[in-house]
C-alpha cells in the first residue's frame, strides 16, 4: 500500500478537493483506495455527501483508542463511497487530539500503526491534511510514504512553500527517514501574468521534482463539490474530471521511493532561492498608484492576484476587464440593499468571495433557497442587514460590499439557517463548535 499525504500549511490551496478527486480518479482505475481525512472541519465528508450527523465514530476515535486501552479497528468508521474508494471521516473532535493525547509515548505514530493493520486491503491511502503544523499533520507525515504538495499559482504562494518544503525537511531530520516529496500546482489560471510567471519560477527550481499536470479550478470542480461529489462523477467531459485523471496516472506511474529519496535531502539549498525569487515576484506584482484608467490589453492586469479569480479557463479576458468595471461602481455600506450588478450573470461563474479592486464580492449557489443574507463582523452579525441578491433563476445569489483591508469572519444565513460558505476553504473554529467563513480583505 503506498500512502500519500496532501500537505500544505497555507489554507485555500485546495487540499481537500485535491485529496477528494485525486482518490476518486486513483478508484475509477481500478485501484482500491482509503481516503483518511485528517481536518477537524471534516470537509471530505461534505465534499463527499457523507452527512455529517449521521458520523457517530470518526477517524479521532480511532487513533485515541490505543492510549484509552479500548482498542478500535478502522474498519467501524469506514464509509463506503464507492465499489473501490472508502472513508475515514474526520470530526470535530480532532481539534482537542493533540492535547488528549499529551504524554504519550509514540503519539506522531498513532496513525502509521492504525494503516498498518490494513495495509493489505488498500493499494493507496490518501490523507487530506489540516491547514497548521501540528500533531495531525505530523501523524500524517509519520505514516505517509509520499507527499504531494499543492501550490496555488498566486500571491505568496513561493513564500508558503519555502515554508512548507522546511517543516517536511525537518521532519525527515527528526525521524531519520526519506519520505518523496512531489509539488502540484493548483487553482492555476493561464490569463494572469503573475500565474504564468509563479508556474515558470515552480518548474524551473523544482524540475521533476513537479508534477507535469497541473489542476486549473474551474466552476464545475467547485460545483462538484456542492453537490457532493467528485468531478468524475460530476462531469466526466469537464476539464477538471481531466485533470485529475491525469494527475492519477502519474501518480500510478512515478517513480519508487529509492529513485526520488534524495530531494528532501538537497531542499534546503532551494529554499533560500525560491525566497528570493518570491520576493522579486511579488514586488513586481504590486499593483501602481495611479488614477488613470486601466490599459485595455490583451491580459489582466498583472497586479490582480490570480488567486483572486477561479473560473473555467475558457472565460474570455474581457469579462476579466468587465468584472474590473464592478469595483468601480458607487461604493454601498453593508447595511444597504445590494443592488444588481452589470455582469451578474457573468459574475455568477465565480462562486466564493473574491476581491476586485476596492470591492469584495460574494457569490454562492442555492438552488432551492428563497433568501441568502450575510452575517459577520462587517455588519455585527445582523443577516438582515445584509441581504444577497438572486441571479436570474440559475440559483445564484451575489451582493458586494465596500471593506477596509483585514480579516473578517463572516457566516451565510440560507433562509434562516446558518452555515459557513461552502465555496471558501478559509475558516476558523468559532465558540459554539461551527465554524466562520474568513475572508482577507489586502
Amino acid at each position: 500500500m503506498r500512502t500519500i499525504a496532501i500537505v500544505n500549511q497555507k489554507g485555500g490551496c485546495g487540499k481537500t478537493t485535491i485529496s477528494i478527486n485525486l482518490a476518486s480518479a486513483l478508484a475509477d482505475a481500478g485501484r482500491r483506495i482509503l481516503l483518511v481525512d485528517m481536518d477537524p472541519q471534516s470537509h471530505c465528508a461534505v465534499g463527499l455527501a457523507v452527512p455529517e450527523e449521521q458520523i457517530e465514530q470518526s477517524i479521532y476515535d480511532v487513533l485515541i483508542s490505543t492510549s484509552r486501552n479500548e482498542p478500535m479497528k478502522l474498519t467501524e468508521v469506514l464509509w463506503q463511497i464507492s465499489d473501490r474508494l472508502e472513508l475515514a471521516p474526520a470530526s470535530l473532535d480532532l481539534s482537542a487530539f493533540e492535547q488528549q493525547m499529551v504524554g504519550i509515548t509514540e503519539r506522531e505514530s498513532c496513525l502509521k500503526d492504525v494503516l498498518n493493520e490494513i495495509k493489505n486491503d488498500y493499494d493507496y491511502t490518501v490523507i487530506d491534511c489540516p491547514p497548521a503544523v501540528g500533531l495531525l499533520t505530523f501523524n500524517a507525515l509519520r505514516a505517509a510514504d509520499e507527499v504531494i504538495v499543492p501550490v496555488e499559482t498566486g500571491y505568496f504562494a513561493l513564500h508558503g512553500l519555502s515554508r512548507q518544503l522546511e517543516t517536511l525537511s525537518v521532519l525527515c531530520r527528526r525521524h531519520s527517514r526519506q519520505v518523496d516529496v512531489r509539488v502540484l500546482a493548483s487553482m492555476y489560471d493561464i490569463r494572469t501574468k503573475m500565474a504564468r510567471e509563479i508556474l515558470a519560477e515552480l518548474r524551473s527550481h523544482f524540475d521533476d521534482k513537479m508534477f507535469k499536470t497541473i489542476v486549473s479550478f474551474n466552476t464545475k470542480i467547485k460545483e462538484a463539490s456542492s453537490f457532493g461529489q467528485p468531478i468524475g462523477e460530476y462531469d466526466s467531459a469537464s476539464k477538471g474530471h481531466t485533470d485529475f485523471r491525469d494527475l492519477a496516472e502519474e501518480v500510478l506511474g512515478s517513480k519508487t521511493r529509492e529513485q526520488r529519496h534524495e530531494f528532501v535531502n538537497t531542499l534546503a539549498d532551494q529554499l533560500e532561492l525560491i525566497s528570493a525569487t518570491a520576493d522579486e515576484l511579488l514586488q513586481a506584482a504590486e499593483p501602481p498608484i495611479t488614477t488613470a484608467p486601466a490599459p485595455q490589453t490583451d491580459q489582466p492586469d498583472p497586479g490582480i492576484p490570480a488567486d483572486e479569480f477561479t473560473t473555467d479557463e475558457a472565460a474570455s479576458t474581457v469579462l476579466l476587464r468587465e468584472s474590473e468595471v464592478v469595483a468601480e461602481k458607487p461604493e454601498i455600506e453593508a447595511s444597504e440593499t445590494p443592488k444588481p450588478l452589470d455582469t451578474a450573470a457573468k459574475l455568477s461563474e465565480y462562486y466564493g468571495v473574491n476581491q476586485m479592486k476596492d470591492a469584495v464580492v460574494f457569490v454562492t449557489l442555492y438552488p432551492r433557497a428563497d433568501s441568502v443574507h450575510i452575517a459577520g463582523d462587517f455588519n455585527n452579525w445582523q443577516p438582515e442587514q445584509t441581504p444577497m441578491l438572486k441571479v436570474g433563476d440559475s440559483g445564484v445569489w451575489q451582493t458586494e460590499m465596500n471593506l477596509s483591508p483585514g480579516r473578517y469572519r463572516y457566516r451565510l444565513v440560507v433562509d434562516g439557517r446558518w452555515q459557513q460558505d461552502p465555496y471558501n476553504e478559509l475558516t476558523e473554529l468559532n465558540p459554539f463548535g461551527g465554524f466562520n467563513s474568513i475572508v482577507e480583505v489586502k
